[in-house]
């Protein structure tokens, strides 16, 4: 296509739109329960960079861009493969209100071509120069968020592992707490949850982008997760698998609906080497 903004359900070609954008495309057109928004292309992102008043109108302006907070996300070309998760290299920009979208895209554009990101390109053999696309999504704000991988990335065993906290999940991506970790059998079955320390949530401040908040200290060891919640995410697994195959690394949030949403979905790539 070229130097568009299409709705997430339309982004079919990573090598326009990265790896990110396809997979949530495709996951929206499985009837998975993803964030509405939209999807730019590598092309438009680069001019918008660039300083191009009308590709940052096209961006701002775009109807699929949703009203209200938003998460800024990349979508690299390669990204979310099973070879290169890219996994804490591309930024991620989260509560961005239209008046700091351009700013946000050209902080996510700038994080692909940091030494870190590179230096993690060349040990993978991807190309130096980095294609860039950019998802644009609804924030949720999530009474509970975090990641569950569909086999256990640390012992291989077949089993469903959830790590959770309060508010948004970048307080479990990033380490920031030591999250709740909740083991399920391939059937669902709770094996076993440990109630982690979630001193502190990551929030949306009044103003862009994310603050930390103390958690009352009566909820710091208490579980975030119910036992219907857990069941909508082993269901939201089963769901992902059947999309994209077995060994998925999943970002989840449960919204203030108590609605399970998925963020991104991408292979394991540290499983031991005896998994199947």
């Amino acid at each position: 296509m070229g130097d568009l903004a299409v709705t997430l359900a339309d982004a079919h070609d990573e090598a326009d739109y990265g790896g990110k954008a396809v997979s949530l495309g495709a996951a929206i057109r499985a009837g998975l329960p993803v964030p509405p928004g939209a999807a730019l292309d590598a092309g438009l992102v680069e001019r918008v960079v660039a300083g191009d008043p009308a590709a940052a109108d096209a961006v701002v302006g775009s109807p699929h861009v949703p009203s209200g907070r938003l998460a800024v996300r990349s979508s690299a070309v390669g990204e979310d493969s099973a070879g290169a998760s890219f996994a804490g290299q591309h930024a991620t920009k989260l509560n961005v209100r239209k008046g700091q979208l351009i700013d946000a895209v050209r902080h996510v554009w700038e994080s692909g071509r940091t030494g870190s990101a590179l230096a993690y390109r060349e040990r993978k053999g991807l190309a130096r120069d980095a294609r860039i696309g950019v998802v644009v999504q609804m924030l949720v704000e999530p009474a509970a968020a975090g990641v569950m991988f569909t086999r256990n990335p640390i012992t291989g065993a077949d089993e469903r592992l959830i790590e959770a906290a309060w508010g948004l999940g970048e307080a479990v991506v990033n380490g920031a707490v030591v999250p709740d970790q909740i083991r399920l059998g391939p059937d669902g079955r709770v094996l076993d949850y440990v109630e982690g320390d979630k001193d502190i949530k990551v929030w949306y401040g009044d103003d862009d982008g994310t603050i930390e908040l103390a958690v009352d200290h009566a909820l710091r060891r208490a579980p975030c997760l119910t036992a219907n919640q857990i069941a909508a995410l082993h269901a939201l697994s089963e769901r992902c698998i059947r999309v994209w195959g077995p060994h998925l690394d999943i970002e989840w949030a449960i919204g203030g609906d108590r609605d399970v949403y998925l963020l991104q979905c991408r292979p394991i790539t540290t499983l031991p080497p005896t998994v199947p």
